[in-house]
């Protein structure tokens, strides 16, 4: 009975993160749609601005304030910092490149984490994950096209989100023990919403209603998708619903095609094959351990 309980909870939280890559990638092509309208900091502020709205819901269904209660605000600052970067380069890597090659580069998140978690967090990272790095970033190597045509510079800007995110979930391991989910989850966007505001003075531009409906979806899209994967490790050890973050590389195909045309060429699926089956040996790995 228990053993059926278990498979039932792990379904339910792969069905959650499945689900959650589906709206982050909603979330990706909105955004990208937006880009050629609008400044980057002007989409992360208006947007935060409704992610704020389901935060706010989660925190007053998981203890009201006090589950917004901040007990180490260097450690919050930091995360906040790291996820603003992170927002910052991939949306800027949306006017770049397509959908699909941006999503593909920040699959390498979980490289990073892996090649940082010895001098940061004094892991002991033996020569199989080495090896498994390794092969990752050669993926990364081949998605930025080194052969045959001139080495694309914009693709910097979604591996640049990917390290960004690294250092943030870093962080987050580190303060985890005292600080709850929604808590992380509130500051960070909260941050964002002011770093994307401060970006006014620079120069923004008249939205029309059309396009703050097209924001405010994005921002509930993804404060769903942040809520659904809090669920998924609810439900599910990491071990099993980790390695299924990388359907968001099918919702990035199949919604850069359908939005905008775009179909991956040689390269990105050879490179991205293989930063995903790196990081794949990375999960089994540490779940054998």
């Amino acid at each position: 009975m228990k053993r059926r309980a278990d498979l039932q909870a792990s379904l339910r939280g792969i069905a959650y993160m499945i689900a959650a890559g589906a709206l982050v990638n909603t979330n990706d092509s909105v955004a990208k749609w937006l880009t050629a309208d609008y400044p980057v900091g002007e989409i992360m502020c208006v947007r935060s601005l409704f992610i704020l709205i389901p935060v706010m819901l989660f925190a007053w269904r998981f203890g009201g304030w006090n589950a917004l209660r901040v007990r180490r605000p260097a450690g919050q600052f930091l995360r906040a910092v790291m996820q603003t970067a992170s927002a910052a380069f991939f949306i800027t890597g949306l006017g770049f490149l397509p959908l699909a090659d941006n999503i593909a580069l920040t699959l390498a998140g979980p490289l990073f984490i892996t090649a940082l978690a010895s001098p940061l967090l004094g892991e002991r990272v033996g020569w199989r994950r080495w090896m498994a790095v390794g092969v990752g970033f050669a993926g990364i190597v081949l998605m930025f096209r080194p052969i045959g045509e001139a080495m694309r510079w914009a693709a910097l800007l979604p591996v640049g989100a990917a390290l960004a995110g690294a250092f943030r979930d870093i962080v987050t391991r580190r303060i985890s023990t005292t600080e709850s989910s929604i808590s992380m989850l509130f500051h960070s966007t909260l941050f964002i919403t002011l770093a994307g505001l401060s970006t006014g003075l620079f120069g923004w531009r008249p939205l029309t209603v059309a396009d703050v409906g097209l924001m405010a979806l994005s921002g509930f899209f993804l404060g769903g998708a942040q809520y659904l994967m809090i669920e998924a490790f609810r439900y599910a050890e990491a071990a099993v619903v980790a390695p299924f973050r990388y359907s968001q590389m099918v919702w990035g195909v199949l919604l850069g095609f359908v939005v905008f045309g775009d179909l991956p060429d040689r390269w990105l699926i050879s490179g991205a094959a293989l930063v995903i089956s790196s990081g794949l040996y990375i999960l089994h790995w540490e779940a054998r351990r």
